[in-house]
């Protein structure tokens, strides 16, 4: 392992860390709050930090997979930790082990909150908590790749291990202008919606901060109830266009510019994606109808919160802890499955499933001809045999590590609603999920080993299982490669 590159990849990091923390220091300055100095302060640290061990390139500069995968799960954890410092200085969240699960909770794009009155926290640090989403949602690597000089053979083992989906591919032979057309378009949708919600009413504030959330999938905002707060259906219809969007691979994005709409539709994977929105959609609005006695407002709840939670983003429009038990299991369900490979969005992906049931046809197949040769094909393409055993892997320790997770929470003695559904969204990158951790609470009850259980699960989640995983390997730190 080239320990020497690994040190200096993350102390670049430290660098634009750094950097990133003017842009809330100056809102607040902007609002003439005393709490600025913070984002200050960790800055300068992080600066002294960068100075010392990224500044000077090492004469090797080569690093392999594995090297790529310790660099970006190392890098998240060590973002998350100096990134808590604000919040944990200024008082605003008191204590540094709450404030680091708010900050993995940003950087992961999870949207899981410790904070019990929202409106309580000044205009910077909610502004902070909004970025965190923004940038993870892309990828805290992918975004260091853009405004840094990573070297280019490295830069493709960095964003197989932290892009999310089975398979990562390039757009362009280079995967730094990859990264960089990726982040165009990502910050070109979040401009669209910014300009969106100022139309329907939003002060410039809320619709940066809102579009960040939505951007990230993480859901974050500046108001208790979320989204209900402004009883708009107009702004609830463009943070949930928004919010799909976001849900989708930003790869077909690419194809649209160069005006292959035809390729785009003919994806599997999205069809699936729209078509689970749409029957799920269906299905609560159905349900719900008897609450309401309205069929638009039953539909505008639906597709709101059918679109926050398949793409994890974690909005609320209404108090969905009311409504039927079908309805809130069809929550968990899409939330679990989630959105697109490649996309901002959280969950197992849709990717993976469809892969699983093309998996089980063939398998019920071989049963019913068993000298039949069968090979499973996504969008007329092969399937390799490497991917569908990840896929595999990923899917037994998604289990094995919901298991275990749910059984640590439990010591807590909350009720099964609860516990399984923070794990569960945790793990998914979700937010929200229902009893007490709902559209109307928080995650300020669990304990101090509940909490960290959840900020590793919100780690692994983000970061697709194995990479987090495997800076947990002691074998790694002794093995050389």
């Amino acid at each position: 392992m080239n320990y020497k590159m690994t040190t200096y990849i993350l102390g670049k990091m430290f660098g634009v860390e750094a950097v990133v923390l003017l842009l809330p220091a100056f809102v607040s300055l902007l609002y003439r709050e005393s709490n600025g100095y913070t984002f200050l302060l960790t800055s300068g640290i992080l600066l002294v930090i960068y100075i010392v061990l990224g500044r000077k390139k090492p004469e090797n500069t080569t690093i392999y997979s594995k090297d790529g995968l310790v660099i970006v799960a190392a890098a998240w954890v060590l973002w998350s930790l100096f990134g808590a410092l604000p919040f944990y200085i200024s008082g605003c969240i008191p204590n540094y082990v709450d404030a680091f699960f708010e900050t993995v909770s940003g950087f992961t794009a999870t949207g899981s909150t410790v904070i019990t009155d929202i409106s309580k926290v000044s205009k910077g640090m909610n502004f902070w908590r909004c970025l965190t989403l923004w940038i993870g949602g892309m990828g805290v690597l992918i975004f260091v790749m853009v405004v840094t000089s990573v070297h280019e053979k490295n830069s493709m083992h960095l964003m197989r291990a932290e892009g999310p989906g089975p398979e990562l591919s390039k757009l362009v032979p280079k995967a730094r202008t990859t990264a960089k057309i990726l982040y165009g378009m990502y910050f070109a949708l979040t401009i669209i919606q910014v300009i969106f919600l100022l139309i329907g009413g939003m002060d410039l504030y809320d619709s940066i901060t809102h579009a960040f959330s939505t951007a990230g999938t993480g859901g974050f905002n500046n108001r208790s109830n979320s989204i209900a707060y402004y009883n708009s259906a107009y702004l609830e219809g463009v943070i949930a266009i928004f919010m799909i969007l976001f849900g989708i691979n930003f790869n077909l994005y690419y194809f649209l510019l160069f005006k292959k709409a035809k390729q785009v539709w003919k994806d599997e994977e999205v069809r699936i994606y729209l078509a689970v929105i749409v029957i799920s959609t269906i299905l609560i609005t159905i349900n719900i109808f008897h609450i309401y006695d309205d069929l638009f407002l039953s539909f505008r709840y639906s597709i709101f919160q059918v679109a926050s939670m398949i793409t994890t983003t974690g909005f609320s429009s209404t108090n969905y802890d009311i409504w039927p038990e079908f309805s809130k299991y069809i929550l968990l369900i899409v939330g679990i499955i989630g959105s697109c490979a490649g996309s901002t969005g959280g969950g197992i992906k849709v990717a993976r499933f469809l892969i699983l049931l093309k998996s089980i046809k063939k398998e019920i197949g071989k049963m019913i001809h068993p000298k039949s040769v069968r090979i499973i094909k996504i969008n007329g393409k092969k399937v390799y045999e490497e991917t569908i055993q990840g896929v595999y892997m990923f899917i037994i320790a998604y289990v094995f590590i919901l298991t275990i997770s749910v059984v640590i929470i439990s010591l807590d003695n909350l009720d099964f609603a609860t516990s399984f559904s923070a794990v569960l969204s945790a793990m998914n990158n979700a937010g929200l999920g229902i009893s007490k951790v709902g559209p109307t609470g928080s995650f300020s009850q669990f304990s101090i080993l509940s909490k960290i259980v959840l900020c590793l699960d919100m780690l692994i989640g983000r970061l697709e299982i194995f990479p987090f995983l495997m800076l947990l390997s002691p074998t790694l730190w002794r093995k050389k490669f």
